[in-house]
């Protein structure tokens, strides 16, 4: 399951459709969760938001959330990135674009979260020419910064988002805000993009699952596809599960020019409008299922603001579900960071991210530019 260093590392499976014969909700699971999480949310009123609610280590999994952000890119057992660059096309391009973003959205599992990044906190991991880093920009909004760049492909990624989760009395909305970046340098493209929302049912069946929509546009082309994320009604019956529709549009003629169809954690189908060919575009079986933990290469190497390094007691701590050793590495972490605030407040000192520069627009929208024109080679590998 996990991968421990010399340095006390600890590098877990991402999050798939099956690994080996073990599932993830096995691994991650916590006794009673429902009858948890309603004790939990007792006091908790309905529209609040809980982006600095702290969860006790037992409703975490032993992961980051930058590392959750990072794994929806580096994670994959089929290249579709390196995929967007072969299109003969402008629109063939942006359907291969579309079916990337969908390899982005990850199975989840109910009732665990990964930690809250701490401020400054990165995770930097490269799998083959791809090289991805990740920085937290900001505490208080989470603001989450990802750089990710294949000099061999002239591709480059870059995303700023920051959830906002608010209790809606029998649900959690995670709202996560923000804008997506891909850009194809050799074809002169850049794609923008957002994120489904995650929502969790606590009631009347609880459940996990990405809703909302979805919109992928390249500023050149002007070629559009709206997506839309839906899961089950509200008592959970009736519906399709992980459903994913949309269409693909010329914003210039407002046509019409593909239908998609299908579940994002199995295969999704176009249609073409005008001859009424369809073709399978994603299978997730064949990209994310079956996805291997990172490897450690050279630890010397690793950086100390480094995921897996900051957490690694509390990951080891939760994998051998020791609660109460685990209670006092999350403790150790958190007084750690009020710790360095103290010093920041006491010197006079604003922190400013290291890799990237977070700006704020007179809308209240957060955005990150890297410092960086290319992300370098990592000592965490994966393949």
């Amino acid at each position: 399951m996990e991968q421990e260093s010399e340095t006390n590392i600890v590098l877990t499976k991402p999050f798939s459709l099956g690994n080996g014969n073990e599932s993830d909700s096995e691994v991650y699971s916590a006794p009673n969760i429902l009858q948890r999480i309603l004790s939990l949310l007792t006091n908790v009123r309905p529209g609040s938001d809980l982006t600095r609610f702290q969860l006790p280590p037992q409703f975490n999994f032993p992961k980051s959330q930058l590392q959750c952000y990072g794994e929806s890119i580096y994670s994959s057992t089929s290249d579709l990135l390196s995929r967007c660059n072969t299109g003969q096309s402008p629109l063939e391009r942006l359907i291969f674009v579309v079916a990337w973003s969908i390899s982005t959205t990850r199975p989840a599992i109910f009732g665990v979260a990964p930690y809250n990044p701490t401020l400054g906190e990165t995770h930097h991991v490269s799998k083959g020419n791809l090289n991805v880093l990740l920085e937290q920009a900001s505490h208080h909004p989470p603001v989450s910064a990802l750089h990710a760049t294949d000099e061999k492909e002239n591709i480059e990624i870059i995303w700023c988002q920051y959830p906002v989760p608010k209790f809606n009395g029998t649900s959690v909305e995670a709202q996560v805000h923000g804008k997506r970046q891909l850009k194809l340098i050799n074809h002169g493209e850049t794609y923008e993009m957002n994120s489904p929302h995650l929502l969790i049912k606590i009631l009347p069946v609880p459940g996990i699952d990405w809703v909302g929509n979805v919109n992928i546009k390249c500023i050149e082309t002007g070629l559009v596809a709206e997506l839309c994320y839906t899961s089950q009604s509200f008592f959970g019956f009736g519906g399709s599960k992980r459903l994913i529709k949309g269409k693909i549009i010329d914003s210039s003629s407002l046509k019409i020019l593909h239908e998609v169809n299908g579940h994002w954690d199995s295969t999704v189908t176009l249609k073409e409008t005008r001859s009424g060919e369809i073709r399978v575009i994603y299978d997730a079986k064949e990209v994310i299922s079956g996805l291997q933990a990172p490897t450690l290469k050279d630890a010397e190497s690793v950086w100390l603001t480094e995921s897996a390094l900051i957490w690694s007691e509390l990951s080891q701590a939760i994998l051998s579900k020791d609660w109460e050793k685990a209670r006092e590495a999350k403790k150790a972490v958190e007084e750690r960071q009020r710790e360095l605030l103290r010093e920041r407040e006491s010197k006079g000192e604003t922190w400013v991210p290291k890799h990237f520069i977070l700006s704020q627009s007179k809308e209240g929208i957060w955005d990150c530019s890297p410092i960086q024109k290319w992300v370098p080679a990592s000592p965490i590998v994966t393949l």
